[in-house]
């Protein structure tokens, strides 16, 4: 039963009341004992010795046992990454061998001829741009012709600009798609476009992109539209596949139609995290919609914002493979080709293995050392960090 001495002992700090050295017990007007702490912090255990007591705790076998079922879980996760994420990573021999396939994988991996860097060597194609800066005595122009001259050079290129792009516009869309969508007040339209923005993440890039030729064909909606705006003449059409200036667009948009509602979800997850408080306030101070998205759930929802960038731009390198390929021809091939489809070409259609897997190589590689350079900025800036 609760008494006026429980009252009169600071609850927020029990610690304190339990190693007070100087306490007294007075009688109340009710004739209760009341106990008065006269000197509470005094503590017989010190801070360096409590957290020393913390750090010696250990898992005792009781806890194994009801964790058993997550331990066994996560066991059989650990060894699946370990199998078909680590283990492979030895096939990275390859890309200082001359690798040949013979009896099988392993004989042919331990006899192949060791030619170190050469592959990268022929990958990069350095004699080009030193042949460049010879000639053109400028190192400017000899850095574009070993772009458009050396193929691996040009397919960096193309990969960088296509995965900046998407960066940009699906990152940025996706941000503003969910806090818009945050501020629509009618419960079942919400669901509604919700529901309708998520579907396209689903369709194979196969669907996407013949969509994507029929909407840009001859007689397509968008060629329609131009000859309705007399913007091209009637019985004219504009072919957008024939022009490379056009493929980078048409890849971008592509991308935010496709993964645009998709990646909102996280954002809209954040936002339902912040507490409604902030906006009631806000309304009372007379805030619009405008002041309450620029001051509350953008700063709300930062943190989820800079985690997502530092991993999207591990992914910069990844800009595609499935609608490069669909939708390239030969006239675009100069700006469609990424490194995938190089990897796709030299290792698998021309049987280099030991190029394909220097290409690889070299992407994962650069996309580590994206993510640490980045993370390293993010976390000096002071907006957290993924690690």
């Amino acid at each position: 039963m609760t008494n006026d001495a429980d009252q009169n002992v600071n609850v927020e700090n029990p610690t304190e009341f339990e190693s007070a050295t100087d306490y007294t017990e007075q009688t109340a007007e009710n004739g209760e004992t009341v106990v008065v702490v006269e000197s509470p912090a005094q503590s017989t255990v010190s801070d360096e010795a409590l957290k020393a007591m913390a750090k010696k705790k250990k898992i005792s076998k009781g806890e194994i046992k009801r964790q058993a079922v997550l331990l066994i879980f996560s066991f059989i996760f650990v060894v699946y990454g370990i199998v078909f994420y680590y283990l492979p990573l030895g096939g990275w021999i390859m890309a200082f061998q001359h690798f040949k396939l013979r009896k099988n994988f392993f004989d042919s991996l331990f006899n192949a001829k060791w030619v170190w860097f050469k592959k990268f060597q022929f990958m990069f194609e350095f004699d080009v741009l030193t042949r460049a800066v010879e000639e053109t005595g400028s190192v400017f122009k000899a850095l574009k012709t070993w772009v458009d001259n050396a193929m691996f050079i040009r397919t960096l290129r193309n990969t960088l600009g296509m995965g900046i792009l998407n960066l940009v516009s699906t990152f940025v869309m996706a941000i503003v798609f969910a806090i818009l969508l945050n501020e629509v007040k009618n419960k079942l339209g919400k669901k509604l476009v919700q529901t309708i923005s998520y579907l396209p993440h689903f369709l194979s890039w196969i669907i996407v992109t013949a969509i994507i030729r029929d909407t840009l064909s001859n007689t397509g909606i968008i060629n329609d539209i131009l000859r309705a705006f007399h913007i091209i003449q009637q019985g004219d059409s504009y072919n957008f596949f024939m022009h490379p200036g056009w493929f980078w667009p048409i890849v971008a948009i592509s991308n935010v139609w496709k993964e645009t509602g998709w990646n909102a979800i996280i954002y809209l997850a954040a936002i339902t995290a912040i507490d409604p408080c902030l906006y009631e306030a806000a309304d009372i101070d007379g805030a619009g919609r405008f002041a309450k998205m620029r001051y509350i759930t953008l700063p709300g929802i930062a943190p989820t914002i800079i985690i997502l960038l530092v991993m999207n731009i591990g992914n910069v390198l990844n800009a595609g493979f499935e609608i490069q390929y669909l939708l390239g021809n030969g006239i675009v091939q100069k700006v469609s080709q990424t490194i995938d489809i190089y990897v796709l070409e030299w290792g698998i259609s021309k049987s280099d293995y030991s190029l394909g897997t220097a290409a690889g190589m070299f992407k994962s590689a650069v996309s580590i050392l994206l993510i640490v350079i980045s993370n390293k900025i993010v976390k000096k800036t002071g907006h957290g960090s993924l690690f």
